[in-house]
């Protein structure tokens, strides 16, 4: 058994795992009750179990635990409140960008990491930023739209 310490939407947790080549995810969801994070394929295809680690994008389905350990780690959880909802979300929401919700962890969070770095971002861009994210009931057209209304409120100060 090994204790592993991170901090998870900026509160410090400290967790034991049998074996520290336990996918962060499982960890998320078990041990946090974190269900952001989706488990779709546990072969870091989809998307749907993304994270941002450091502030970059990782497919937690096969984090190991021991690469986790010290990090930062935020998932779609950690970005707003449902009363006070972070701009991303706002802006999935505008765009009634979720129709089931299943892989949201992906658009959202490749997305919010790419337009962070770049506000500048085309159409073409922000697609491709979300190359290899699987959505099954195509509302892909809407998470685009969402993140191009997403990185027009970045460029103008109200967002990070």
């Amino acid at each position: 058994m090994a204790t592993m310490n991170l901090r998870v939407n900026g509160r410090a947790v400290s967790v034991n795992v049998d074996d520290p080549d336990m996918p962060l995810l499982y960890v998320l969801e078990h041990d946090l009750a974190l269900n952001g994070p989706k488990f779709g394929c546990g072969l870091e295809q989809c998307g749907a179990c993304t994270v941002l680690v450091n502030g970059e994008p990782r497919r937690s389905c096969t984090l190991p635990m021991s690469e986790a350990s010290g990090k930062d780690v935020t998932t779609i959880e950690g970005l707003g409140t449902v009363r006070n909802p972070h701009p991303i979300q706002q802006a999935f929401i505008a765009e009634q960008a979720i129709q089931c919700g299943f892989c949201v962890s992906g658009p959202m969070l490749y997305g919010k990491a790419a337009i962070d770095k770049n506000p500048n971002m085309t159409r073409d861009q922000i697609i491709q930023a979300l190359d290899g994210i699987m959505c099954r009931c195509h509302a892909q057209y809407r998470m685009v739209n969402a993140l191009e209304r997403y990185a027009a409120t970045v460029r103008q100060g109200g967002a990070r």
